[in-house]
């Protein structure tokens, strides 16, 4: 809002703001400037509603950003500018009395404004237009009445600007410090937002404001990414644990034990994120066929993250709106706990046998146990030569070439060791249940060791 400004009355009269320093004796001329001020402002006193009423009116054609306030509620403005001209022309004549309640209402203007999201310029700006129309009216009070004053006016006249200065910095600092707090509010409210939409304690009443709040479509297509790092990101903090493709959005929020990012993707009108080429050749006929819409994204997000050294990642599978966020975290966890422990990038929808087995870790190990139990009584070398072979011929899609070529050994090497497993384990790998079982098992093991 805008202010008045104080005279060298404050330092006749009031405390200084400052340590003391040695007294100085006026000159003739400043204690008569003293007495011409008091003068004028007495009279700006009997005055003060009509030059509320220009204030304000100047502040509606000069500064744009006040016009909509004052459109709003007329007469809320112009109480608090005729309550602030009231105690800085006041700190003119007493500002012993005056000065912590112009101070005070300064302050209060500050916060309002900041609360009301004006820009700081545009408050300092109506200060400033205040002090100069004050000043002004002094001016011209004084030539009016006492012309042969006007001259002693200049004896006062950087003590009036130092006051504009001095208020505008009470309001600044109340502006910031109000700025400072909203914005840690709004920060809390988003992070307590993301964390019950992760969580899938979010009340569908409050999806709307959720979406709103965090930019976020409400009936979007959603996935979630979970980050296990060796190094963790401060409790508390939002800082992305890893770098994503270019394009990517992302909302992050640390856990207790990983980061989760919340990604929203197209809705087939193209693809959000950018693609590159993915594995596998049509030509050839090897590889999954390509997905399609947010399978597409997340696909093309898994073949370029650059995840840090030791990083495990896990992507859930698409969601439909903001209300089944919750259950894409659940996915991804899965996902993370179906990484390989020196790292990696697991796509759930891409290992979901895999996904199976940690989600019951305790019917993992038991089936581990039972159909590779059989092994541990082999020299441990030994078992874990026919382990290898066993998982290079499930990778290989059943073909002992390929898998030979994998281990450096000839298909028959490969062929004589599964028989070998068979014969230990009573299983058959042509029998399609038997070749599920081994399959499971072996992800156990690995995903359950230790």
């Amino acid at each position: 809002m805008p202010q008045v400004v104080r005279s060298r009355v404050r330092a006749l009269h009031g405390p200084p703001p400052v340590a003391p320093v040695p007294r100085r004796f006026r000159s003739l001329a400043d204690r008569e400037a003293v007495a011409a001020l008091h003068r004028a402002a007495r009279v700006l006193m009997e005055g003060l509603p009509e030059l509320t009423d220009r204030l304000v009116e100047a502040l509606r054609e000069e500064e744009p950003a006040y016009r909509s306030a004052i459109d709003a509620d007329a007469a809320e403005i112009w109480q608090e500018v005729h309550h602030s001209l009231r105690h800085n022309v006041g700190s003119l004549i007493q500002p012993r009395e005056f000065r912590e309640a112009a101070h005070r209402t300064s302050r209060r203007i500050g916060e309002a404004r900041a609360e009301q999201g004006l820009p700081l310029d545009a408050v300092l700006h109506a200060f400033r237009m205040g002090g100069a129309m004050v000043w002004q009216e002094l001016v011209d009070d004084t030539a009016r009445r006492h012309p042969e004053d006007i001259r002693l006016l200049v004896h006062v006249a950087a003590d009036v600007w130092n006051f504009v200065d001095e208020h505008c910095g009470v309001v600044a600092d109340a502006y910031r410090q109000t700025e400072r707090r909203l914005a840690w509010r709004r920060e809390n409210r988003q992070r307590l937002m993301t964390a019950a939409l992760l969580d899938g304690t979010a009340q569908i009443a409050e999806l709307p404001d959720a979406a709103a709040m965090l930019g976020l479509p409400e009936h979007g297509r959603y996935a979630v990414l979970a980050v296990a790092t060796a190094r963790r990101a401060p409790h508390g903090t939002a800082q992305p644990p890893m770098t994503l493709p270019a394009g990517t959005d992302a909302l992050w929020h640390p856990g207790p034990d990983a980061e989760f990012a919340i990604l929203p993707l197209s809705r087939g009108e193209g693809p959000a994120l950018p693609l590159a080429p993915l594995t596998g050749s049509a030509e050839g006929g090897e590889g999954p066929p390509a997905a399609v819409d947010g399978d597409t994204e997340l696909a093309a997000l898994a073949a370029q993250l650059s995840a840090p050294p030791g990083a495990r990642v896990g992507i859930s599978s698409v969601v439909d709106g903001l209300a089944a966020v919750g259950d894409a975290r659940r996915l991804a966890e899965t996902a993370l706990r179906a990484c390989p422990a020196g790292g990696g990038v697991v796509l759930l929808d891409e290992q979901l046998p895999a996904a199976l087995v940690v989600s019951s870790p305790g019917l993992g190990s038991a089936l581990a146990a039972r159909v590779l139990g059989p092994l541990d009584r082999l020299d441990p070398a030994d078992r874990d030569v026919i382990i290898e072979t066993l998982t290079a011929w499930l990778d290989s899609d059943g073909s002992a070439q390929r898998a030979g070529t994998r281990l450096y050994c000839h298909r028959n090497t490969v062929l004589n060791r599964l028989r070998r497993f068979e014969q230990l384990t009573g299983r058959c790998l042509t029998r399609p249940s038997d070749a599920v079982e081994v399959s499971l098992a072996l992800a156990a093991r690995r995903l359950l060791a230790g």
